[in-house]
Protein backbone atom coordinates (compact mmCIF):
# COMPACT_ATOMS: atom_id res chain seq x y z
CA UNK A 1 0.00 0.00 0.00
CA UNK A 2 0.76 3.29 -0.89
CA UNK A 3 1.59 5.71 1.96
CA UNK A 4 1.78 9.58 1.52
CA UNK A 5 3.16 10.89 5.03
CA UNK A 6 3.51 14.40 6.16
CA UNK A 7 6.86 15.30 8.47
CA UNK A 8 8.65 18.07 9.71
CA UNK A 9 12.37 18.32 8.09
CA UNK A 10 13.57 16.66 4.60
CA UNK A 11 14.75 13.19 3.25
CA UNK A 12 16.94 11.90 6.08
CA UNK A 13 15.55 13.26 9.14
CA UNK A 14 15.11 11.59 12.12
CA UNK A 15 11.48 11.91 10.75
CA UNK A 16 11.76 10.51 7.36
CA UNK A 17 13.41 7.48 9.13
CA UNK A 18 9.99 7.18 11.64
CA UNK A 19 8.16 7.72 8.60
CA UNK A 20 9.69 4.68 7.23
CA UNK A 21 9.76 2.31 9.95
CA UNK A 22 6.46 2.87 11.47
CA UNK A 23 5.11 2.18 8.35
CA UNK A 24 7.56 -0.17 7.16
CA UNK A 25 6.35 -2.89 4.25
CA UNK A 26 4.41 -0.39 2.64
CA UNK A 27 5.67 2.47 0.12
CA UNK A 28 5.97 5.36 1.86
CA UNK A 29 6.20 8.81 -0.02
CA UNK A 30 6.97 11.52 2.62
CA UNK A 31 5.96 15.24 2.36
CA UNK A 32 8.39 17.41 3.08
CA UNK A 33 6.64 20.32 6.00
CA UNK A 34 9.25 23.86 7.03
CA UNK A 35 7.27 23.25 10.64
CA UNK A 36 4.85 21.32 12.48
CA UNK A 37 2.28 23.49 11.65
CA UNK A 38 2.91 23.18 8.71
CA UNK A 39 2.32 19.18 8.72
CA UNK A 40 -1.02 19.75 10.36
CA UNK A 41 -1.73 22.11 7.14
CA UNK A 42 -1.04 19.43 4.72
CA UNK A 43 -3.01 16.82 6.20
CA UNK A 44 -5.85 19.28 6.08
CA UNK A 45 -5.75 20.22 2.26
CA UNK A 46 -5.94 16.76 1.59
CA UNK A 47 -7.16 14.42 4.20
CA UNK A 48 -5.36 11.19 2.62
CA UNK A 49 -2.27 12.27 3.87
CA UNK A 50 -0.98 10.92 7.14
CA UNK A 51 1.29 12.90 9.19
CA UNK A 52 4.35 11.88 11.54
CA UNK A 53 5.34 14.44 14.78
CA UNK A 54 7.79 14.01 17.50
CA UNK A 55 5.79 14.76 20.67
CA UNK A 56 8.74 13.90 23.08
CA UNK A 57 12.12 13.12 23.82
CA UNK A 58 14.00 10.96 26.41
CA UNK A 59 16.24 13.91 27.36
CA UNK A 60 15.24 17.41 26.24
CA UNK A 61 11.35 16.11 27.43
CA UNK A 62 7.95 16.86 25.80
CA UNK A 63 7.29 18.87 22.30
CA UNK A 64 4.60 21.19 24.01
CA UNK A 65 3.70 22.77 21.30
CA UNK A 66 2.80 19.35 19.02
CA UNK A 67 0.27 18.35 22.14
CA UNK A 68 -1.48 21.74 21.23
CA UNK A 69 -1.33 21.02 17.30
CA UNK A 70 -2.96 18.17 17.89
CA UNK A 71 -5.52 19.08 19.94
CA UNK A 72 -6.85 22.15 17.94
CA UNK A 73 -6.20 20.34 14.79
CA UNK A 74 -9.00 17.56 15.20
CA UNK A 75 -7.23 15.15 14.51
CA UNK A 76 -6.87 11.15 15.38
CA UNK A 77 -3.60 9.91 17.06
CA UNK A 78 -3.60 6.38 15.13
CA UNK A 79 -0.37 5.43 16.20
CA UNK A 80 3.37 5.73 17.92
CA UNK A 81 7.10 4.67 16.66
CA UNK A 82 9.93 5.54 19.50
CA UNK A 83 13.35 5.85 17.52
CA UNK A 84 16.37 5.38 19.05
CA UNK A 85 18.43 8.31 18.23
CA UNK A 86 21.85 8.23 16.70
CA UNK A 87 24.03 10.95 15.80
CA UNK A 88 26.71 11.03 13.02
CA UNK A 89 29.21 13.73 12.41
CA UNK A 90 29.20 14.08 9.06
CA UNK A 91 31.34 16.03 6.15
CA UNK A 92 32.59 16.28 2.23
CA UNK A 93 34.51 13.50 0.97
CA UNK A 94 37.44 13.48 2.25
CA UNK A 95 37.83 15.68 5.25
CA UNK A 96 39.44 14.58 8.64
CA UNK A 97 38.26 15.88 12.27
CA UNK A 98 41.24 17.98 12.25
CA UNK A 99 39.86 19.59 9.24
CA UNK A 100 36.94 20.73 11.04
CA UNK A 101 35.95 24.97 11.90
CA UNK A 102 32.20 25.13 11.87
CA UNK A 103 29.59 22.57 13.14
CA UNK A 104 26.12 22.91 11.98
CA UNK A 105 22.95 21.18 12.99
CA UNK A 106 19.82 21.79 15.11
CA UNK A 107 20.05 22.93 18.89
CA UNK A 108 18.61 19.49 20.46
CA UNK A 109 21.44 17.34 18.67
CA UNK A 110 24.34 19.81 19.52
CA UNK A 111 22.72 19.82 23.06
CA UNK A 112 22.44 15.78 23.12
CA UNK A 113 26.61 15.65 21.42
CA UNK A 114 28.00 17.99 23.82
CA UNK A 115 30.80 15.33 25.51
CA UNK A 116 31.54 14.64 21.76
CA UNK A 117 31.91 18.71 21.10
CA UNK A 118 33.98 19.35 23.87
CA UNK A 119 36.63 17.40 21.45
CA UNK A 120 36.49 19.80 19.22
CA UNK A 121 37.35 22.57 21.18
CA UNK A 122 38.72 24.53 17.32
CA UNK A 123 34.97 24.37 16.16
CA UNK A 124 32.84 26.98 15.63
CA UNK A 125 29.47 25.25 16.92
CA UNK A 126 26.45 27.02 14.66
CA UNK A 127 22.23 26.38 15.18
CA UNK A 128 20.49 25.19 12.31
CA UNK A 129 16.72 25.08 11.64
CA UNK A 130 17.30 21.45 10.85
CA UNK A 131 19.89 18.04 11.38
CA UNK A 132 18.96 16.74 7.86
CA UNK A 133 18.82 20.15 6.26
CA UNK A 134 22.43 20.94 7.53
CA UNK A 135 24.14 18.41 5.68
CA UNK A 136 22.23 18.93 2.23
CA UNK A 137 23.35 22.56 2.63
CA UNK A 138 26.98 21.60 3.57
CA UNK A 139 26.89 19.20 0.37
CA UNK A 140 25.05 21.90 -1.95
CA UNK A 141 27.84 24.87 -1.17
CA UNK A 142 30.26 22.50 -1.43
CA UNK A 143 31.65 24.07 2.07
CA UNK A 144 35.01 22.77 3.19
CA UNK A 145 35.72 22.49 6.75
CA UNK A 146 31.98 22.34 7.71
CA UNK A 147 30.36 19.29 9.62
CA UNK A 148 27.09 18.63 10.17
CA UNK A 149 25.68 16.45 12.91
CA UNK A 150 23.00 14.30 11.65
CA UNK A 151 21.40 10.86 11.21
CA UNK A 152 23.45 8.30 8.55
CA UNK A 153 20.76 8.17 6.23
CA UNK A 154 21.53 11.88 5.61
CA UNK A 155 24.92 11.05 4.91
CA UNK A 156 24.23 8.46 2.18
CA UNK A 157 21.77 10.68 0.28
CA UNK A 158 23.32 13.77 0.78
CA UNK A 159 26.95 12.46 -0.36
CA UNK A 160 28.60 13.24 2.91
CA UNK A 161 31.44 10.81 4.58
CA UNK A 162 30.56 10.01 8.35
CA UNK A 163 33.66 11.10 10.85
CA UNK A 164 32.81 9.63 14.07
CA UNK A 165 28.99 8.03 14.17
CA UNK A 166 27.48 7.15 17.66
CA UNK A 167 28.65 10.78 19.20
CA UNK A 168 24.98 11.02 21.20
CA UNK A 169 26.60 11.29 25.20
CA UNK A 170 23.34 9.55 25.73
CA UNK A 171 23.14 6.27 24.30
CA UNK A 172 19.33 6.03 25.82
CA UNK A 173 17.94 9.00 23.64
CA UNK A 174 14.88 8.14 21.95
CA UNK A 175 11.82 10.16 20.41
CA UNK A 176 8.47 9.10 20.33
CA UNK A 177 6.90 10.06 17.04
CA UNK A 178 2.77 9.72 16.87
CA UNK A 179 1.19 9.03 13.61
CA UNK A 180 -1.88 11.39 13.20
CA UNK A 181 -4.38 11.33 10.44
CA UNK A 182 -8.04 13.21 9.96
CA UNK A 183 -10.93 11.38 11.76
CA UNK A 184 -12.64 10.20 8.54
CA UNK A 185 -9.03 8.55 7.22
CA UNK A 186 -8.09 7.47 10.76
CA UNK A 187 -11.04 4.89 11.15
CA UNK A 188 -9.87 3.56 7.77
CA UNK A 189 -6.90 3.60 8.64
CA UNK A 190 -7.87 1.70 11.96
CA UNK A 191 -10.36 -0.56 11.07
CA UNK A 192 -9.39 -4.07 12.92
CA UNK A 193 -6.51 -2.45 14.67
CA UNK A 194 -5.54 -3.17 18.47
CA UNK A 195 -6.09 -0.97 21.12
CA UNK A 196 -4.33 -0.96 23.94
CA UNK A 197 -3.16 2.95 24.30
CA UNK A 198 -5.14 5.97 24.25
CA UNK A 199 -3.90 9.86 24.52
CA UNK A 200 -6.64 12.05 26.17
CA UNK A 201 -6.83 15.86 27.26
CA UNK A 202 -9.03 17.27 29.55
CA UNK A 203 -9.09 20.04 32.35
CA UNK A 204 -10.60 19.89 35.72
CA UNK A 205 -12.65 22.48 38.05
CA UNK A 206 -10.04 24.78 39.71
CA UNK A 207 -10.78 23.22 43.27
CA UNK A 208 -8.69 21.33 45.68
CA UNK A 209 -7.85 17.36 45.28
CA UNK A 210 -9.58 17.60 41.48
CA UNK A 211 -6.98 16.44 39.74
CA UNK A 212 -6.14 13.82 42.31
CA UNK A 213 -9.75 12.37 41.90
CA UNK A 214 -9.62 11.98 38.44
CA UNK A 215 -6.34 9.62 38.90
CA UNK A 216 -7.90 7.69 41.29
CA UNK A 217 -10.63 6.75 39.25
CA UNK A 218 -8.10 5.39 36.46
CA UNK A 219 -6.27 3.71 39.36
CA UNK A 220 -9.41 2.07 40.60
CA UNK A 221 -10.01 0.84 37.26
CA UNK A 222 -6.41 -0.22 36.80
CA UNK A 223 -5.36 2.27 33.64
CA UNK A 224 -1.75 2.32 33.53
CA UNK A 225 -0.68 6.38 33.41
CA UNK A 226 2.49 6.46 31.23
CA UNK A 227 2.47 10.42 31.01
CA UNK A 228 0.70 13.00 32.48
CA UNK A 229 1.84 16.68 30.96
CA UNK A 230 0.07 19.99 31.53
CA UNK A 231 -0.60 22.92 29.65
CA UNK A 232 -1.46 25.91 30.79
CA UNK A 233 -5.19 27.39 29.62
CA UNK A 234 -4.40 30.54 27.73
CA UNK A 235 -6.74 33.72 28.94
CA UNK A 236 -7.87 31.24 32.11
CA UNK A 237 -5.28 32.09 34.79
CA UNK A 238 -3.77 29.03 37.28
CA UNK A 239 -6.02 26.58 34.88
CA UNK A 240 -4.46 23.55 32.46
CA UNK A 241 -5.37 21.31 30.13
CA UNK A 242 -3.92 17.78 31.18
CA UNK A 243 -2.45 15.31 28.78
CA UNK A 244 -2.20 11.90 29.79
CA UNK A 245 -1.40 8.56 28.21
CA UNK A 246 -2.99 5.70 29.57
CA UNK A 247 -2.37 1.72 28.16
CA UNK A 248 -4.73 -1.03 28.78
CA UNK A 249 -5.40 -4.38 28.45
CA UNK A 250 -9.22 -4.40 28.59
CA UNK A 251 -10.76 -2.30 26.26
CA UNK A 252 -14.48 -2.18 27.79
CA UNK A 253 -12.69 -1.62 31.23
CA UNK A 254 -10.87 1.18 29.22
CA UNK A 255 -14.18 2.89 28.29
CA UNK A 256 -16.00 3.05 31.70
CA UNK A 257 -13.15 4.62 33.32
CA UNK A 258 -13.38 7.02 30.80
CA UNK A 259 -17.16 7.56 32.18
CA UNK A 260 -16.75 7.28 35.40
CA UNK A 261 -13.87 10.14 34.91
CA UNK A 262 -16.47 12.46 32.42
CA UNK A 263 -18.18 14.44 35.24
CA UNK A 264 -15.30 15.20 37.33
CA UNK A 265 -13.31 17.06 34.35
CA UNK A 266 -14.16 19.57 31.65
CA UNK A 267 -13.49 19.25 28.14
CA UNK A 268 -12.72 15.64 27.94
CA UNK A 269 -11.40 14.34 24.83
CA UNK A 270 -10.14 11.29 23.30
CA UNK A 271 -7.01 12.31 20.59
CA UNK A 272 -6.36 8.97 19.34
CA UNK A 273 -7.28 5.15 21.08
CA UNK A 274 -3.97 3.12 19.37
CA UNK A 275 -1.60 -0.11 19.39
CA UNK A 276 1.44 0.66 21.76
CA UNK A 277 4.45 1.57 19.49
CA UNK A 278 7.44 -0.34 19.17
CA UNK A 279 10.48 0.79 19.94
CA UNK A 280 13.38 0.82 16.97
CA UNK A 281 16.84 0.23 17.55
Amino acid sequence: MKRKVAIQGIAGSYHDIAARRYFEGDEVETIPCNTFRDVIQTIKKDPSVLGLMAIENTIAGSLLQNHELIRESGFSVIGEYKLRISHSLVALPGTKLEDIIEINSHPIALMQCTDFLDTLPHAKIVEKDDTANSARWIAEQHLKGHAAICGKLAAEIYGMEVLAEGIETNKRNFTRFVAIADRWTADEVMRDSIKNKASLVFAVPHVAGSLSRVLSVLSFYDMNLSKIQSLPIIGREWEYLFYVNLTFSDYIKYRQALDAIRPLTKDLKILGEYEEGRQGL
